[in-house]
């Protein structure tokens, strides 16, 4: 769908999109947006550090330093159970 875009339609986009938003405001729209990008996978790497740190210490392996221990997994899990408690009704 997207596939057959080529130069002079970026540039029409991209002209579209300087005259919706305006010159000054577009350096702070792509600044928001690399923000955002940086948390996400920053977000991404710590939980899948610590996926694989759990699963680690489920196999038996020795754990090291910066893996949590198991009082503070099991503090963490019996706090997002009771966060995830019964559903709220909307009536």
């Amino acid at each position: 769908m997207l596939g057959n875009l080529g130069f002079p339609e970026l540039l029409i986009i991209m002209v579209v999109i300087l005259l919706l938003f305006g010159a000054k405001r577009i350096p702070e729209i792509a600044g928001s947006m690399g923000k955002g990008i940086k948390e996400f996978k920053k977000n991404i790497n710590d939980a899948t550090r610590e996926v694989t740190s759990e699963t680690q210490g489920i196999g038996g392996e020795p754990q090291s330093q910066s893996r949590l221990t198991a009082a503070e997994l099991e503090r963490r899990r019996t706090a997002d159970e009771t966060e995830r408690s019964a559903p709220k009704r909307l009536l």
